[in-house]
């Protein structure tokens, strides 16, 4: 007997094992995230010190030896245009992605949202800030970040004061042959210098400086608030689709045939194996066909009483993919 003391079901009576959600997802997702978390601090940690450089540069010839010489120099070919040349290849991926995600939004979450009779205000947010997000996307891509030329030189040379320190008076830059203001830096990959120079950002294809960083900035803020408020809509949806179907008074067989009640640590991985709106659509009509899930709320039609609509129970089973 395992699991409080419910019944242990025969052999026949539930399907093979490989028909069974496993209920492994957080696990692998919390080592996952602990081995990149733990990657990233090592390799901060160690990137100042000679042996760490010492292993980077025996691992780059011993590559050397195993990589053609033809296809090394094609991949720093590529790397060269990608990160060192002005192009607009991330912008393009930008966008793919950006369409994408809102894609998948619009095709799982905003009609099943309004079935439910989500506020159309909210199912509505997203795209929102999609169109204030891009707005300060092209500013950022567009906008002159502050270059340095010869009839704007003095100018710049007057807004900061020089510390003798980072920044020293007279210097000049040698690609561009002007006196460098202070705060300052000459970009490499735009090949100009910039004023009150933050980063060259390849998602912008531009550089981020004092004329366009306030866009730059809001072009986070929006990207951030748009994500976040996707990501509160699906939480929520998620949440009332398990409560009008009865989700939570389900129980299933485990992987050793025990009943077990469905809990949120199951619902969580079930929604990322096999996708609760759709199945939702293709949920069996009878108890039969996914003979593991048992309890009240049997496969079936509800009919909600408080949003008067019919919501399909969502079905969990790994053959609904």
């Amino acid at each position: 007997m395992f699991g409080g003391g419910m019944p242990e079901l025969p052999a026949e009576n539930y399907p093979n094992k490989r028909n069974i959600p496993r209920m492994d997802f957080l696990v692998l997702f919390l080592f996952y995230l602990a081995f990149m978390l733990i990657g990233v601090v090592t390799i901060c940690i160690c990137s100042k010190t000679h042996c760490f450089k010492g292993l980077v540069r025996r691992g780059a010839q011993i590559i050397s030896y195993i990589i053609p010489e033809c296809l090394r120099r094609a991949m720093l070919r590529l790397l060269h245009y990608l990160f060192h040349t002005r192009n607009h290849t991330f912008v393009i991926l930008h966008l793919i992605l950006q369409g994408m995600v809102y894609t998948e939004y619009t095709w799982e979450i905003f009609g099943l949202c309004q079935e439910l009779e989500f506020s159309l205000n909210y199912l509505f947010l997203p795209y929102l800030l999609l169109i204030v997000n891009l707005f300060f996307f092209a500013l950022s891509c567009e906008t002159n970040p502050g270059t340095i030329t010869k009839a704007n030189e003095l100018l710049f040379l007057q807004v900061y004061e020089f510390d003798e320190g980072m920044f020293p008076k007279n210097v000049r830059c040698s690609t561009c042959d002007l006196r460098k203001p202070a705060r300052s830096k000459h970009c490499s990959v735009c090949n100009r210098c910039v004023h009150r120079f933050d980063h060259h950002c390849v998602w912008v294809n531009n550089c981020i400086g004092a004329w366009n960083i306030r866009y730059f900035l809001f072009y986070l803020l929006t990207l951030t608030a748009s994500a976040a408020t996707m990501a509160v809509v699906s939480t929520v949806f998620l949440v009332q689709l398990v409560m009008v179907s009865d989700l939570y008074l389900e129980t299933y067989i485990n992987d050793f045939g025990h009943l077990q009640v469905v809990d949120t640590v199951f619902v969580v991985q079930a929604s990322h194996c096999c996708g609760l709106s759709h199945c939702g659509a293709q949920a069996p009509d009878t108890q039969a066909e996914r003979p593991w899930l048992t309890g009240p709320a049997a496969p079936r039609h509800l009919g909600s009483s408080r949003t008067g609509t019919r919501t399909r129970v969502p079905c969990i089973s790994s053959t609904c993919s």
